[in-house]
């Protein structure tokens, strides 16, 4: 059966149910053009009678659907309120499509978006991410809104919040940056978070198209439905935490290493592909039995379309890049050696690598780009019951013991 056909017997979405798919409810095979999938009429005729599955048949895994109108995916890549994010990338910036997220309209910048700069903790001894951590944390002292009142502001929370970040990251060089503007002439750019952003990430004036690059990869990242940091932002919302609060909670997630940081391995690839060669860099991290970091994803069965967008705009950045000739070897040699295409975190470490970033760049990026999806998930959260988390445990510890005080009944 094809998608449309399978979608349709279960009575769901396209894309619900490639989200089957990604949690381990349907296996997809690739028709007969090579292009598209195809699914096993039996499984889906079952699936059918049995009814929406709610269910992971994966032991390990924990499966919920939870209705949104924010984001959703598909095939072709995720879209933002029914907009596909790498339409959006090339013809918006990052404040237009965050002010999409929160208000369901997306038009010209018409708000300011000031923070306060905030004197840095740490000095040299903090990464770029911890930075980010470290301002989000004192950003949110003495500013909780929940349960008293109005409810929250996010879209005036998402621009102070985003603000303050990003100008209270140090400078690189410790000066300011000239006036930059987008490639193709849509006016002056170094107002935007990705022109403030870019001499916090740099130290070099960025090429012609590096700063719509940078743009794009904060609007590719700016949500990806309910990824494991945006599920714990919404389990802190639906306890009615307030908007700062349930971004800290996302940062904590997204550090770990199969999320966020996940474009600091790739860069850790892509550096030793650098040094010794692709060939090299890739039989040195299969012989010591490491996964390839930067390629496949659960969600996107054929290549991530984020990537391609991304990597596509850093070429016409950088055609003349030796540094991007070598990571597009790097990436064609992987994904015919383990059948997995380039992902998202693998084309961030490659806008770090040519924009000459710290291997921390692409987490922070994706930091700053997320609290964007971030907040719009609170505030639909914030419009559903309170405490509607609340999972039960299947205990398998040791068996209840009686003290002595208490004889057993």
């Amino acid at each position: 059966m094809t998608a449309r056909e399978a979608a349709k017997r279960m009575g769901v979405k396209v894309e619900t149910l490639y989200a089957y798919v990604s949690r381990g409810l349907l296996e997809s095979h690739t028709a007969a053009d090579g292009r598209t999938s195809a699914f096993d009429a039996r499984s889906i005729e079952e699936l059918a009678r049995r009814g929406r599955p709610r269910q992971s048949s994966r032991s390990s895994s924990l499966n919920m659907l939870i209705e949104t109108a924010i984001t959703s995916l598909s095939p072709q890549g995720v879209r933002y309120r029914g907009r596909l994010s790498t339409d959006l990338a090339r013809e918006h910036t990052f404040e237009d499509v965050a002010e999409l997220l929160w208000t369901g309209t997306l038009g010209e910048r018409t708000h300011g978006w000031v923070g306060e700069t905030l004197s840095p903790i740490g000095g040299d001894a903090l990464d770029l991410h911890d930075a980010v951590r470290v301002a989000a944390a004192r950003a949110a002292i003495g500013r909780a809104n929940i349960g008293h009142g109005a409810p929250p502001d996010i879209a005036g929370t998402g621009r102070h919040l985003i603000a303050t970040i990003t100008d209270s990251l140090p400078i690189i060089g410790g000066s300011r940056s000239p006036r930059l503007t987008l490639p193709d002439g849509t006016g002056p750019f170094r107002a935007t978070i990705a022109g403030r952003l870019w001499t916090r990430l740099s130290p070099q004036r960025p090429a012609p198209g590096m700063l719509a690059a940078l743009n794009a990869a904060l609007v590719l990242m700016a949500d990806h439905e309910l990824a494991a940091s945006t599920l714990a932002v919404r389990v802190a919302a639906s306890t009615r935490a307030d908007p700062y609060a349930v971004v800290n909670t996302g940062l904590g997630v997204l550090s770990g290493s199969l999320h966020g940081a996940a474009s600091r391995l790739a860069r850790a690839l892509i550096d030793h592909a650098l040094e010794v060669g692709p060939v090299r860099a890739i039989n040195s991290s299969i012989r010591a039995g490491q996964r390839l970091p930067g390629f496949g994803h659960k969600v996107y069965l054929d290549a991530d379309p984020r990537a391609a967008a991304l990597l596509d705009l850093l070429r016409r950045a950088a055609p003349n890049s030796r540094a991007l000739a070598v990571i597009d070897e790097l990436g064609s040699m992987a994904a015919e050696r383990i059948g997995r295409e380039p992902n998202v975190d693998f084309a961030l470490a490659a806008m770090t690598v040519v924009g000459r970033m710290p291997p921390e760049g692409g987490e922070t990026v994706m930091s700053i780009a997320r609290i964007a999806g971030w907040l719009a998930h609170a505030q639909e959260e914030y419009g559903e019951a309170p405490l509607r988390f609340r999972p039960r445990a299947s205990y398998i510890g040791p068996p209840a013991c009686h003290s002595s005080a208490e004889p057993p009944r």
